[in-house]
């Protein structure tokens, strides 16, 4: 079992809903390998009343035979009840048992029927219990079509609705030695981000370069095949999602510019994009004064850093690293990575600005572009307050230029707050420290404030 770390609330939610007098139907659902299965484990501890199948990928039959050999560790009597959904969960219903459904999907691959079943059952006999039904899933698209849209047979029924995702920067602290410094810390955020299995998996008692090598690069490595094993598993033609993946990789954001990369007619990229982004692969990321569904300035980046960096350094180009050996970190991802952990630098910087402005409530955090005017941080307040903010994750200390820079393009920042004129703070954000110039503004002034990646990564300490 993964260490468990944070999901404290997700817990206390699903704790209170086994302690409900009435009958619950829990939908949890998420991308794969954010620890679903532990966290619904760890729910359970000293429940006496719990049935946790993990369905696979068979027939039904064998799926039943399976769920009955499970529950009659707890429920001895269910080995005389007919076997089928409908008879076995409503038995352990009756009992006010505990049931949990993991990979439904699996489930109704060979059953089609099951979501309708629950629905009869839901509504004609666990009303009258105190039973609890966990509906887990990692397709979402699945879950979804079962338990989540208005035309699904489970649409509205659900009493309660988890939808897990990865851990925040201070959560994943919990996996990375004490004495790792701020800058390991961001560089390892930045290549794996908050996927408990890839943190825990990963022995970080060692430089990154060795990780990177042994666990990324190498064919033999534990997370070398990782992104094409969850692409093949959720996509039935995989090939073009692979080519999408490596143009957004390689810098190509908007939807024509990748249409061109891959080759794809303009009108059909919105397709395989919305199914990356329904798989919580991709996000189309607008500007923050616009709104998503209204804004044509979209662009795409890839959620996961890992998928992230295995297409940009991995996918295509196994061999070249099969032959550098120990020298492929050195001689192909060191000198990019700065580049490459600049996004989720800035990504982490907007995310810490409620904890950097303690003083302030933020209404929308976020980015900001408009034709060559661009913003890295932008936050606007629930008063009159704009928070920009320019990030530097470079091995030079940042100089003037930056706050010369800074002030510029947010000065094109259209946004009028309902108390009247905007008063705007500016906010360096910096890997290296800054030149002296820009230590004498900031003392200076009261509008302007520097901070470092121990400022960004104190958050994450003493768990």
């Amino acid at each position: 079992m993964e260490r468990f770390v944070n999901r404290e609330d997700e817990l206390s939610r699903l704790r209170e809903c086994y302690g409900s007098a009435d009958a619950e139907m829990v939908v949890l659902f998420g991308r794969r390998r954010l620890g679903k299965t532990e966290l619904v484990q760890h729910s359970l501890a000293d429940r006496e009343d719990a049935v946790v199948y993990q369905a696979t990928e068979t027939t039904s039959q064998v799926q039943l035979d399976e769920f009955v050999d499970v529950a009659a560790d707890t429920f001895p009597g269910i080995t005389d009840i007919k076997q089928n959904w409908e008879a076995l969960l409503g038995y352990l219903g009756d009992r006010d048992g505990i049931v949990v459904l993991d990979e439904l999907p699996y489930l109704i691959d060979a059953d089609g029927s099951l979501p309708s079943v629950i629905q009869r059952l839901w509504d004609q006999r666990f009303q009258d219990t105190s039973g609890t039904l966990v509906l887990v899933g990692s397709s979402i698209s699945m879950m979804e079509e079962a338990t989540l849209l208005g035309n699904s047979p489970l649409y509205g029924r659900f009493t309660e609705k988890l939808d897990l995702r990865p851990l925040d920067f201070s959560a994943a602290q919990a996996f990375v030695p004490d004495d790792y410094s701020p800058e390991e810390r961001m560089l390892t955020w930045g290549i794996f981000g908050g996927i408990p299995y890839y943190l825990d998996g990963v022995d970080f008692d060692r430089d990154l370069g060795t990780v990177l090598t042994e666990e990324v690069l190498s064919q033999k490595g534990y997370l070398h095949n990782e992104p094409e094993y969850v692409l093949r598993t959720e996509l039935r033609e995989p090939n073009r999602y692979f080519a999408i993946l490596t143009a957004i990789a390689a810098g190509k954001a908007t939807s024509n510019e990748i249409a061109q990369a891959v080759g794809i007619d303009g009108k059909q990229i919105s397709t395989y994009m919305q199914k990356l982004e329904r798989l919580r692969l991709v996000e189309r990321e607008v500007p923050v004064t616009e709104e998503k569904a209204k804004s044509r300035r979209g662009r795409y980046r890839i959620l996961d850093p890992l998928f992230r960096f295995w297409f940009r350094f991995v996918y295509g180009t196994e061999d070249r690293y099969e032959r550098l050996g120990e020298d492929a970190y050195e001689a192909v991802v060191e000198p990019e990575l700065p580049d490459f952990v600049s996004q989720e630098f800035e990504r982490l910087c907007q995310d810490a600005l409620p904890d950097l402005y303690p003083e302030e409530t933020f209404l929308d955090i976020g980015r900001w572009w408009y034709k060559e005017h661009e913003v890295d941080v932008v936050g606007f307040t629930t008063g009159n307050t704009m928070v920009v903010g320019e990030c530097k994750f470079t091995s030079a200390p940042l100089d003037y230029s930056a706050l010369t820079s800074l002030e510029d393009h947010a000065s094109e920042i259209r946004w009028t707050p309902d108390g009247g004129d905007v008063d705007t703070e500016y906010a360096l954000f910096t890997r290296s420290g800054a030149t002296q110039a820009v230590r004498e503004a900031v003392s200076e002034r009261d509008d302007l404030r520097l901070f470092d990646l121990d400022d960004l990564t104190r958050r994450g300490r003493g768990r």
